[in-house]
């Protein structure tokens, strides 16, 4: 049972994962790894998902941060447009031209976690993908520049956040709307 003596362990750096579970009130400890997240030739969104989250929840595990911990939690992002997986961009050009590439059309947004038991910690006991479907409004070339230099989007899979400024950006959602931010909450604590 995830209590505040026996917490959940976040195995992820990010500060969204961390505050949607702050936000229902999870008791968490966070312990970030440090796995490869570059996408390899041929690697489908599915199949870099199941690498990216099996790799994280092994790295968790070996790492040996999860003593007095009910369970673990790993998870990874993407933002998908045509079957290619639209990373974080290095710079404001790069968030610029793929916030154009998004702009009036309807892309995925893929999250796959983990669970395991602190007990053994790199066996997972839940796997599993959410998808959010996002349609992003047509924006003029100066809207998505000036977006692109608010630099809001350089930390973000898709070069923008649903829940800061890019908000004005979303015309629909079709799905979890947290999943987006960055944790499908509401199926993350059921499995919990």
């Amino acid at each position: 049972m995830i209590t505040p003596q026996t917490p959940l362990l976040l195995g992820s750096a990010s500060p969204r994962r961390r505050e949607l579970l702050e936000a229902v009130r999870v008791p968490l400890r966070v312990a970030a790894v440090d796995v490869d997240e570059a996408v390899r030739d041929g690697e489908t969104p599915a199949a870099y998902l199941e690498r990216v989250v099996r790799d994280k929840l092994l790295a968790v595990a070996a790492a040996g941060r999860v003593e007095r911990c009910a369970a673990v939690l790993v998870a990874d992002t993407s933002v998908v447009l045509d079957r290619e997986i639209l990373g974080k961009p290095a710079t404001v050009d790069e968030a610029e031209a793929m916030v154009r590439r998004l702009a009036g059309v309807t892309h995925a947004v893929l999250t796959r976690y983990a669970i395991a038991s602190g007990d053994a910690p790199s066996v997972p006991v839940v796997v599993r993908t959410v998808t959010t479907r996002v349609s992003l409004r047509r924006a003029s070339a100066s809207e998505i520049r000036r977006y692109a230099e608010t630099g809001e989007g350089l930390d973000k899979a898709g070069a923008y956040a649903v829940q800061g400024i890019g908000s004005y950006l979303v015309e629909r959602i079709e799905g979890s709307y947290s999943n987006v931010v960055g944790l499908p909450l509401c199926e993350v604590v059921l499995d919990l």
